[in-house]
């Protein structure tokens, strides 16, 4: 759990607190966070989404730390999309950069202006012009294809769903889950995704019906190596991120893990594994009241 905010302890630990936020959020929206957290909340101008909207509960939790990684490990598994990625994104070279601008994509499109969000739209939309190229198997691919955009699309929301679900700091009632669903899949028209799912009933159809194309390529082992066993992050932050990815192997399918060549223990995972990426999560969030951010 978080630390108490109470007496004498809340002064003596509110250095720790702002240096973790300033260590997290340099490396999620990077030198300025400050800036960048101005730039998507006090543009001025109609929002896609409402405050109290299921997106915005979602997305603005910690538990997005597990989803995303459990997000990126799950779209690898379709064979064209990791061969786009290991082509084009340059997750090895610059992982960093690139999470950065994920992470602004979700923010602005989540909270930001709809004239800014409708920007970011059209610069990730012609950037997926620009992916295209030809797979290992020798499958021809293109980053706008709408089948393999709608692979990704799913995979992302099954993901910060799960993790909400399990590690947010308000679950989601049932409606309060297909409304995520129904939110996430207006990004995802705006996108070039054809069909979203509205509902989780729908996200878990749609899920089930790419399983027959999804496998474990050596390209998705090998992104899975670069994410888990050898991070480019700080010694010191090692053993939190080995909570965080510990909490988001545990959240994926069973089905997954074997073709990614990761452990399957129920046991540990319903019971250490939950436990500590409860008090990750818990200390992230607690980091993020920091008044520097």
């Amino acid at each position: 759990m978080a630390p108490p905010e109470n007496g004498r302890l809340v002064g003596v630990l509110d250095p720790v607190r702002d240096g973790l936020a300033r260590m997290i959020m340099t490396k999620v929206a990077g030198p300025n966070p400050q800036a960048a957290r101005l730039s998507v909340h006090a543009s001025p101008g109609e929002r896609w989404f409402a405050p109290d909207s299921p997106i915005r509960r979602v997305h603005g939790d910690a538990s997005m730390f597990v989803g995303g990684l459990r997000a990126l490990l799950l779209q690898s598994l379709h064979p064209l999309a990791m061969a786009a990625v290991a082509a084009h994104s340059g997750y090895r070279g610059d992982p960093w950069g690139r999470l950065q601008r994920t992470s602004y994509f979700l923010a602005i499109t989540t909270f930001g202006a709809a004239a800014d969000a409708e920007s970011a739209v059209e610069r990730v939309r012609a950037v997926h012009e620009r992916v295209r190229g030809t797979s290992p198997d020798g499958r021809k691919y293109v980053a706008s294809d709408p089948h393999l955009l709608k692979w990704v699309h799913i995979a992302e929301v099954d993901s910060f769903l799960a993790a909400h679900q399990r590690y947010g700091m308000n679950p989601l009632d049932a409606e309060g889950c297909d409304g995520y669903v129904a939110d996430a899949a207006r990004v995802a028209r705006a996108l070039g995704v054809e069909d979203p799912p509205v509902t989780e009933a729908e996200l878990h159809e749609a899920i089930a019906s790419y399983r027959p194309e999804l496998r474990g390529t050596a390209a998705a082992r090998e992104a899975a190596r670069f994410m888990l066993v050898h991070p480019p992050v700080p010694l010191v932050a090692r053993p939190a991120y080995g909570v965080l990815t510990a909490a988001a192997v545990g959240l994926l399918p069973w089905w997954t893990r074997w073709p990614l060549r990761l452990p399957y223990l129920p046991l540990a995972e319903a019971t250490l594994v939950r436990a500590s990426g409860t008090a990750l999560t818990n200390t992230i969030r607690w980091a993020l009241t920091s008044p520097e951010l």
